[in-house]
């Protein structure tokens, strides 16, 4: 792809890059966006150009212009030496623990790390002679001690996906290339313009792009961005796998990178605004935001991100189903879904205890995972206080 004026140089703010990188206009007739390409056939002029596989698109299912539009944005804002596209988050997380494991090595996943991931790991993996351990997510250094000689990946989502503990991925980057096993960080939260895996010491970084990438809940994608030493691997596994995005997908990413700094920071000062909001409310037991002081791991999240994302944890005090119930039925504004990242507000309960194992969720009350959507905040507020005040009275 043609070389747009934010990759001419390295000292473009994010701003700018999310703005051009990635669209060449005068490629497509001066049109400011990459159109979606469909196909699967690539044509070839001769035998030579056949035969030497020199061409820059082979067949459709190795990509084409508009997945190669979002794989440069990713990769300019990750730091990456490269990025892939893949039809989800899931996906990227399960070609890059193929990336880097086969029969008889063993992983270690954070306790915290996004469920479905740990189904992969604990069916698919375990029939391919491949051991998953879990580890506590505030471990940090003492990791080390976990490593066995075939420990050959370690798999951490900072901050946690229901309960939003922040790793230190320094010290486990470190742990883990002293044993010769490779970090990979799911780093969707936080996207890479709060945080930035790579530079942090990380190998490989997956995203659910479907989530702050795409914006508008109407997507499923994923990306995969790596180191140069770990790109090889991870590029070749997804081609062995056949994983691939269309090009219709891959417009809708590309659409909404191009607002996710404004984006991303709207949701952020709201979410912000709720989370303290939610600490001065009686039935609140405790807000769960990496973000706010009263977070445990406040500190460590200051030294490593620069913003925060949308989605933050609450806990309840301890009352029946009835009550959780007569909280979620009745919301307004507030939805009930399993994804996140959207324009609308999301508020889920969730029971993280079935998914713990090396670090049990001991915590008494009722948990509850929430998007803070674009609405107004205000009408946010109340629709909240209209339920904590029926989750009060039906206690």
């Amino acid at each position: 792809m043609t070389d747009t004026p934010a990759s001419s140089t390295g000292q473009m703010a994010i701003e700018t890059i999310l703005t051009h990188e990635g669209r060449s206009p005068e490629d497509q007739f001066g049109f400011v966006n990459t159109p979606v390409y469909r196909g699967s056939t690539v044509l070839f002029k001769t035998l030579s150009d056949l035969e030497d596989q020199t061409q820059r698109f082979l067949y459709g299912r190795a990509g084409n212009p508009t997945t190669e539009s979002v794989e440069a944005v990713i990769t300019r804002l990750e730091g990456a030496h490269a990025t892939k596209l893949v039809p989800s988050g899931l996906a990227a997380i399960t070609i890059a623990l193929l990336a880097c494991l086969k029969s008889g090595d063993d992983l270690l996943i954070s306790d915290s790390a996004y469920e479905p991931g740990r189904v992969f790991a604990d069916g698919f993996l375990t029939r391919m002679g491949i051991t998953t351990r879990y580890f506590d997510p505030r471990i940090g250094a003492g990791i080390a001690e976990l490593m066995l000689p075939n420990t050959r990946a370690v798999l951490a989502e900072s901050p946690g996906s229901l309960t939003f503990e922040v790793q230190d991925i320094p010290a486990l980057a470190a742990a883990a290339k002293a044993n010769g096993a490779r970090l990979i960080v799911d780093n969707s939260w936080a996207s890479p313009l709060y945080h930035q895996p790579l530079k942090l010491g990380a190998d490989i970084v997956v995203h659910a792009a479907t989530k702050m990438f795409v914006g508008h809940s109407d997507v499923l994608a994923g990306t995969l961005s790596a180191t140069e030493e770990a790109w090889a691997d991870v590029a070749s596994t997804r081609t062995l796998l056949g994983f691939f995005t269309s090009g219709d997908d891959a417009y809708l990413v590309a659409r909404g990178l191009r607002t996710l700094s404004i984006r991303m920071e709207a949701h952020q000062q709201r979410a912000l605004d709720i989370a303290r909001w939610l600490e001065a409310q009686d039935e609140v037991a405790e807000v769960i935001h990496p973000a706010l002081p009263s977070h445990p791991d406040h500190a460590l999240w200051k030294r490593d991100f620069t913003g925060s994302g949308s989605l933050f944890a609450f806990v309840l005090k301890p009352a029946p189903r009835a009550s959780v119930a007569a909280f979620v039925d009745q919301m307004q504004i507030f939805s009930m879904g399993y994804s996140w990242g959207g324009y609308e507000s999301l508020c889920l309960p969730v029971k993280p205890g079935k998914a713990r194992s090396a670090k049990p969720w001991s915590h008494e009350g009722n948990l509850f995972r929430i998007h803070v959507g674009l609405e107004d905040v205000d009408d946010l507020k109340r629709d909240l206080a209209d339920g904590l005040e029926r989750y009060a009275r039906s206690r």
